[in-house]
């Protein structure tokens, strides 16, 4: 059973940093990070592939980088210059390719 286990989320205020982690009990060609704000879709923040080649949303761009370690299965967000408008549950994401693996989610919440 594929298990995704997040870690890193919190208060912070507008302006600081967080760096989330998700270690994955497999290991995965694509891993992501997605969010999801109240009374919004989620959508992907951030991918990375095993070769280390990613894609942010514009949203973040410039602000979060996404890492890996693939000797430790485990996928990185550090996210700076947060903004109030960052405020969601993020969820890390494992493609499977057939499937679709997700973790428990962990809030992240920008305030002053």
């Amino acid at each position: 059973q594929v298990q995704l286990v997040e870690s890193g989320g919190g208060l912070v205020q507008p302006g600081g940093s967080l760096r989330l982690s998700c270690a994955a009990s497999g290991s995965f060609y694509v891993m992501g990070w997605y969010r999801q704000a109240p009374g919004k879709q989620r959508e992907l923040v951030a991918r990375i592939t095993t070769g280390g080649s990613t894609n942010y949303a514009d949203s973040v761009k410039g602000r979060f980088t996404i890492s890996r370690d693939n000797a430790k299965n485990t996928v990185y967000l550090q996210m700076n210059s947060l903004k109030p408008e960052d405020t969601a549950v993020y969820y890390c994401n494992a493609d499977a390719g057939a499937a679709d693996y997700w973790g428990q989610g962990t809030q992240v919440t920008v305030s002053s």
